[in-house]
């Protein structure tokens, strides 16, 4: 959607039958006139750009909101990568073996995995509700609507900042070298949260106008945590399926997050994959989001 501001002038006056001048004595009146945009443009930078202190204020919001009322505040950032990690490392480490596929402690195998994972399914799930969560927001008040499920990325990206501590401490403890490597944990970051908007916007699209996707989101998140390499490194796929499987865009996401961080070869074919899937994600996300905003307001 996007919004053009019209002004009116005053209607103007015959003065003579030669002569015409307008009468100024009458105040100018504006109107802004609200319509679908035009063209292939996914997402209009500026308009976003203008509206970055709201986008801003609900991302804060919605940080404030998630540890309103706890005892432990942003611990729970800390205490659910931790506690899921001990999980992972007593049913699948221990009594299922996996520990023996990977090289190194599998504790903090895992974590590093579990860092862009708890971004990418925090993000999904504030994402996918957040348009229904703001319906009161959406039907009085004109903004892009991206901003709704942009800003609840947000979230995640505190929880991960936290949690990245965490893991650098456990570096240490484990003798984990700091090495060159570790540059590219921006790269991967970014990765996350890309695809993170892209099925967040596209599932908070749907949700809108399919409200099945609302009780499906939360088990849609816990499947495709299995069918990520969180658990189990990228090796026990066999390699002819590989790249097929590098299609799930989070495969290559935290297999090179794990890898920059662990100093450890990176997957080159599967992250090439997954960087496409990525995109297309974001592509199709943002076009369905933006065939459907016209609606929201009269199906919300």
């Amino acid at each position: 959607m996007s919004a053009t501001t019209v002004t009116d002038e005053p209607p103007t006056t015959a003065a003579s039958p030669v002569t015409r001048h307008q009468d100024r004595s009458a105040p100018a009146t504006t109107r802004t006139v609200i319509e679908p945009r035009s063209g292939w443009q996914l997402v209009d930078f500026a308009q976003l750009w203008r509206y970055r202190e709201l986008l801003g204020f609900l991302a804060w919001r919605d940080v404030k909101v998630r540890y309103k009322q706890t005892v432990l505040g942003a611990m729970w950032a800390v205490l659910q990568p931790v506690l899921t990690m001990l999980v992972f490392t007593i049913f699948f480490g221990r009594f299922g073996g996996m520990s023996h596929n990977v090289e190194g402690a599998y504790p903090i195998f895992v974590f590093a995995a579990l860092l862009p994972w708890q971004l990418f399914a925090t993000a999904v799930t504030q994402a996918g509700q957040s348009l229904i969560t703001s319906n009161n927001l959406i039907s009085k008040v004109y903004f892009p609507r991206l901003i709704i499920p942009f800003s609840s990325v947000g979230t995640g990206i505190v929880d991960f900042a936290v949690s990245l501590l965490v893991m650098f401490a456990m570096m240490a403890w484990y003798r984990v070298p700091f090495g060159p490597w570790l540059a590219l944990v921006p790269v991967f970051f970014v990765g996350t949260v890309l695809t993170s908007l892209g099925v967040g916007t596209l599932l908070a699209a749907l949700v809108i106008a399919y409200r099945d996707f609302r009780y499906v989101l939360t088990f849609l998140v816990q499947i495709w945590m299995f069918a990520s390499p969180v658990a189990y490194p990228l090796s026990v796929v066999p390699e002819k399926y590989r790249l097929w499987y590098a299609l799930n865009p989070m495969v290559g996401m935290i297999s090179g997050f794990r890898s920059a961080l662990l100093g450890e070869p990176l997957p080159w074919g599967c992250v090439a994959v997954s960087t496409a899937a990525m995109l297309a994600s974001v592509f199709v996300g943002l076009l369905y989001f933006r065939r459907s905003e016209r609606r929201f307001a009269d199906i919300i």
